[in-house]
């Protein structure tokens, strides 16, 4: 059997959110339950595109259906602790964003958690992918990792 490959660093991230937990995140066993990560993940990722002015949650002509989503745990987590998510985009296709996330305790060198989801952009109306517009394109790329 072989080694489990470890989690992204810190540098493969191009965009960070700091989030808080809730008292209510810790589950029985004094921990961030795992299903709060998948919240962050989406928090982390849609607030970005918001912010940079491509995602209208509204009223925008394209939003983004989740098709794959997964997680690897590290370390735990736990309320009151501040979380920082780092984001990064892993393939830009022409309809659909692989993205990377990346969940660390504040000021922890090491990764508590990575997740990786994939989006496809569709027609608000219609459900049906559409290529992403110029303007996305830019700005998701600025999100790529460096290479090396």
């Amino acid at each position: 059997m072989s080694a489990r490959a470890p989690l992204r660093p810190r540098a493969h991230y191009r965009a960070w959110r700091q989030i808080p937990t809730r008292w209510a995140d810790n589950d029985v066993y004094g921990h961030v339950n795992n299903v709060v990560h998948y919240a962050w993940f989406d928090t982390a990722v849609n607030a970005w595109l918001v912010e940079a002015g491509l995602l209208d949650i509204h009223a925008g002509a394209i939003i983004g259906l989740v098709v794959e989503t997964g997680c690897r745990y590290a370390a735990s987590l736990a309320f009151p602790q501040m979380v920082e998510a780092g984001i990064a985009v892993a393939r830009l296709g022409t309809s659909s964003v692989t993205w990377h996330v990346g969940l660390f305790a504040e000021g922890a060198s090491d990764a508590a958690a990575e997740g990786h989801f994939v989006h496809v952009y569709v027609d608000r109306a219609t459900r049906r992918p559409v290529p992403l517009p110029a303007p996305w394109r830019a700005a998701l790329g600025s999100l790529a990792p460096s290479a090396g």
